[in-house]
């Protein structure tokens, strides 16, 4: 079974985020994204405390996928150094598994 990775990432606003979460699933880089508004993140940047309101994008996709996933959402995100987390869950369902490796295929006759 191929190997399943979520990945995350923070878009400034609900707008970028639907845009970046629907360009993955098109390319097939991700199967399926969450994107979950309101997120209230605080960290520091150059020094200082900063806060933003931002949307979380929850990536599900395969490991084979990341390289360019990565490159999409540097291409596509706003931010100097943008947050892009890989996490490889320890189980799963296995049919959504198979799910997500079936839709991250690029043979789009399946």
């Amino acid at each position: 079974m191929e190997s399943v990775l979520l990945v995350m990432t923070n878009m400034p606003d609900a707008a970028s985020a639907n845009r970046l979460a629907r360009s993955l699933v098109d390319a097939r880089l991700a199967a399926c994204v969450n994107c979950l508004p309101g997120v209230r993140s605080v960290y520091r940047w150059q020094g200082a405390i900063e806060e933003a309101e931002e949307t979380t994008l929850l990536i599900k996709t395969v490991l084979h996928q990341y390289a360019a996933l990565e490159l999409a959402i540097r291409q596509a995100h706003p931010y100097q150094v943008p947050e892009i987390i890989a996490i490889t869950p320890c189980a799963g369902w296995q049919p959504y598994l198979a799910w997500i490796a079936e839709e991250t295929r690029k043979n789009t006759d399946v």
